[in-house]
């Protein structure tokens, strides 16, 4: 597997990000990315940032052409395969203009949406700057979310054998990351802010957040959406994390798979604690203590995608990608209305019992599996009238 990924690597050309024309009878699409780093400035054209760290941040300007529909697949990214790129079936950069962190709120009036609502999406373990960017713009694409797009990409080596480099790496950012999450929350042109964060990318984003509730007392109040990813983050650790944040936190949203091969691994070298997303949510003690933070966890080990890690599953997903658009990055709940799915699931459930194995059917063929709140506090009511009625069934079926 540590070959496929190497060599699958290396076959990308270097320097896709090097500008070019695409005409605009190719029918693309067009992101608009602005992108802060704390990495170093690379000498090597098409790179712009390496994996090694600097004193200050950057802030740069991408707009990168996604192919038409026809060519493009949801939860993919269409890596080049040499240079130039081919916009009509290729991700391929139009665009790199640098700028300062005081000129952001001129390129947010061209790019807020009337939502005014910010999407700050932090990377994670393993990503180049050209990864991160080209990533983002997938899922900004694909999720059709009405967003003005953020990249925060941290120096990561991408390689997968810096895991203590790329750990530290987030610590180093933590502070030009709460600046930049500071900006964003006090530009009056800002509505709200979501954070999406991915892999170890949640390490850096949750205490980027503790800093801020410690500093000015509380989490800004326009960062009122967290999602996270798959987080590499020792449940222990965010535990304390998430109660020094204080009761006027945002609301968390969480993407766990226990089949996270990735999680697997990061558990194993960071003295067998459980990773947060790797847990079940529906077991104790995490149950209880999810519900009691009011903390939406959406269970994805039964959907498969192409990552033979299944540690991206929430961008390559496009039941995901298209949820992340309609509801979550919007700060919507993932249900219709105050219902929580498992009522809908239920009413699914009781409708097929008129045979008995009507109840295992549906909880197989259901692929993404949520537990919020509302859902927690309905689902056991649920499962009882399932259970009546199913044996209400068996009565009937004897009786015959």
């Amino acid at each position: 597997m540590t070959l496929a990924m190497l060599s699958a690597c290396a076959g990308r050309p270097e320097g896709v990000l090097v500008p070019q024309q695409v005409a605009s009878a190719e029918k693309t699409s067009m992101v608009d990315v602005l992108v802060a780093t704390t990495r170093r400035p690379s000498e090597t054209p098409g790179v712009l940032f390496s994996g090694e760290r600097d004193k200050g941040a950057h802030v740069t300007e991408i707009k990168v052409s996604i192919p038409p529909e026809s060519k493009h697949k949801v939860g993919q990214v269409e890596w080049p395969s040499k240079l130039p790129a081919d916009p009509a079936k290729e991700f391929t950069t139009v665009s790199v203009t640098p700028m300062t962190p005081q000129s952001a709120p001129a390129w947010l009036r061209g790019n807020l949406p009337k939502s005014r609502r910010v999407l700050v999406f932090v990377h994670g373990f393993n990503n180049r700057y050209e990864d991160a960017v080209y990533r983002f713009a997938q899922i900004v694409h694909d999720s059709k979310a009405d967003v003005a797009p953020v990249l925060f990409t941290w120096p990561s080596r991408g390689s997968i054998f810096a895991y203590n480099y790329d750990k530290e790496s987030t610590n180093y950012s933590r502070d030009a990351l709460e600046d930049m999450l500071r900006r964003l929350a006090r530009d009056p042109q800002v509505g709200e802010v979501t954070i999406m964060a991915h892999s170890m990318g949640s390490w850096l984003t949750v205490e980027a957040l503790r800093q801020m509730a410690i500093r000015d007392g509380r989490v800004a109040p326009k960062i009122q959406n967290v999602i996270l990813a798959s987080p590499d983050l020792d449940v222990d650790v965010f535990t304390n994390q998430f109660s020094a944040l204080g009761p006027k936190h945002p609301k968390f949203t969480l993407f766990v798979s226990r089949d996270d091969r990735a999680l697997g691994l990061s558990r194993r070298i960071s003295g067998d604690i459980d990773r947060l997303g790797q847990v079940d949510p529906t077991v104790e003690p995490y149950r209880t203590a999810f519900e009691k933070a009011g903390i939406t966890v959406l269970d994805l080990t039964a959907l498969k995608t192409g990552d033979s890690l299944n540690h991206g599953k929430f961008a390559e997903s496009p039941q995901v990608v298209q949820l992340l658009g309609n509801r979550l990055i919007a700060g919507q709940t993932v249900t219709d209305s105050s219902v929580g799915l498992g009522d809908r699931l239920g009413a699914v459930a009781l409708g097929a019992a008129q045979t008995v194995g009507g109840a295992a059917s549906v909880a197989v063929s259901t692929p993404i599996s949520i537990f919020d709140p509302e859902t927690r506090r309905n689902y056991n009511d649920q499962l009882n009238r399932l259970g009546n009625a199913a044996g209400n069934t068996v009565t009937t079926a004897a009786g015959q």
